[in-house]
């Protein structure tokens, strides 16, 4: 994508009636997110932190799932990701949103690298909120024996370590939020900016359809760019919790070279990308007439 400058028509002022609009919105395409992506994310969860050759491929880790555990194991631990999702994603629009309008106030044009710059901010400020919902939902969805509900899991790993350990992950979190909604967001408004000034229409008048196209695309670049150091977070957070194996980030990334090579950061890739396209078209989608219909 090249650096020109993308006309943004009709800026906002700011307001809380404003901010409030953007985190509802955000909130209803969290949850469609959440109910379309969790089977292929808890498949990918499994892979991730598959040490023992568990599985050998995704077609191997579904039907072993569906055979051992039953249908529903594709949805554990979906409750957590409902509430934490439906937050993190209200506050990556809104902050997402904020950027674009505030700090960027007064301008009638953004170029690609503002837009990556707006995502990015809203990347590590999600951050904060992602790290621990992230690390209960891995652990509830990768439990095989037991049926720890997230109350119990919450409880269970802050006996462990407190709020520290809640936060196991928080450093390749925060790089995979920063970068990956960077290129996220910056990939939608391209498109959206590009669509406009190709047919001369306003945002609103945006079929449906390509909303979804556009999301698609926006999550398979995400996840083709920031997969690596998401298999890093997900290593650490599906680690012993008595024994850990890992300490930092960089003794996975040693483990991991060490025993599979640079193709070992690419485990659970595929339900991963299989994932992104139906979740992420249904993210945009659902925040794009959302905000159509509030506003």
């Amino acid at each position: 994508m090249s650096e020109e400058a993308i006309y943004i028509p009709d800026q906002e002022p700011i307001d809380n009636l404003r901010i409030a609009k953007d985190l509802f919105a955000g909130t209803i395409s969290g949850i469609a997110q959440v109910l379309v992506g969790q089977p292929f994310d808890t498949i990918k969860v499994r892979l991730a932190s598959d040490t023992t050759g568990q599985y050998k491929d995704t077609t191997d880790a579904v039907k072993q799932l569906i055979s051992k555990e039953g249908p529903f194991a594709f949805y554990k631990g979906t409750l957590t990701p409902l509430i934490g999702v439906g937050a993190c994603v209200s506050l990556q629009f809104a902050a997402n949103e904020y950027m674009k309008r505030v700090v960027f106030a007064g301008r009638t044009d953004l170029s690609n690298s503002q837009f990556y710059a707006s995502g990015a901010v809203a990347g590590f400020t999600n951050t904060f909120l992602a790290t621990p919902i992230e690390h209960i939902r891995t652990r509830l969805q990768t439990q095989i024996k037991g049926n720890l509900g997230p109350l119990d899991m919450i409880k269970s790993i802050y006996k462990q370590g407190g709020v520290g350990l809640l936060n196991r992950g928080f450093f390749p979190c925060a790089i995979r939020e920063s970068h990956g909604l960077g290129v996220y967001f910056m990939t939608f408004e391209y498109l959206v900016k590009r669509d406009q000034q190709t047919n001369y229409i306003q945002r609103k008048e945006i079929p449906g359809l390509r909303l979804c196209l556009y999301g698609a695309l926006s999550g398979y670049c995400m996840w083709l760019t920031a997969y690596p150091i998401d298999y890093v977070k997900s290593r650490l957070q599906t680690d012993s919790l008595n024994n850990p194996k890992y300490k930092t980030s960089l003794d996975v990334i040693r483990d991991t070279l060490k025993t599979s090579g640079v193709k070992g950061f690419f485990r659970g890739f595929v339900p991963t990308i299989l994932r992104a396209g139906p979740a992420n078209a249904a993210t945009f989608y659902a925040f794009e007439l959302t905000m159509r219909a509030i506003n």
